[in-house]
């Protein structure tokens, strides 16, 4: 922005900000930013956790579900995608790929139950949650 100013004679002279208001804003601005850099990268990071903990819910209950209409659990999270369960296996979100570590067990879960396989899924990230544990262990 360019400022005019009178002088005495009448003529406009052109003037410009001088550098300590620059630095000042620039100061100012370098401030706000310290503050909001932070908040960000948290509201980032519990996003993903939100993401996670939806999948997470969403992949074990259609486990339970194709185990309970099928009569046997799984044997990898592609039989889900085979059976119309899913249309793909989601991405880990703190991964970035569909890199979940199922896991196999040897209890049935109904009585009709004929064949043991996936009951659980956990991601693949071996990174700390903002909670300090592991996301492999959700």
């Amino acid at each position: 922005m360019v400022r005019r100013l009178r002088t005495e004679r009448g003529f406009t002279r052109l003037r410009g900000f001088t550098l300590l208001e620059m630095m000042i804003v620039m100061i100012i601005m370098g401030i706000l930013l310290s503050i909001a850099l932070p908040i960000y990268s948290q509201s980032v990071v519990r996003a993903r956790e939100a993401v996670l903990r939806n999948d997470l819910f969403e992949l074990r209950k259609l486990i339970s579900q194709y185990t309970l209409d099928k009569q046997k659990a799984p044997q990898s999270l592609d039989d889900l995608v085979q059976a119309g369960y899913l249309k793909e296996i989601p991405k880990d979100p703190m991964t970035h790929e569909a890199n979940w570590e199922p896991k196999q067990e040897e209890v049935l879960l109904s009585v009709d139950q004929q064949d043991a396989g996936i009951d659980d899924v956990h991601s693949a990230s071996n990174a700390m949650s903002s909670q300090g544990d592991a996301y492999s262990t959700w």
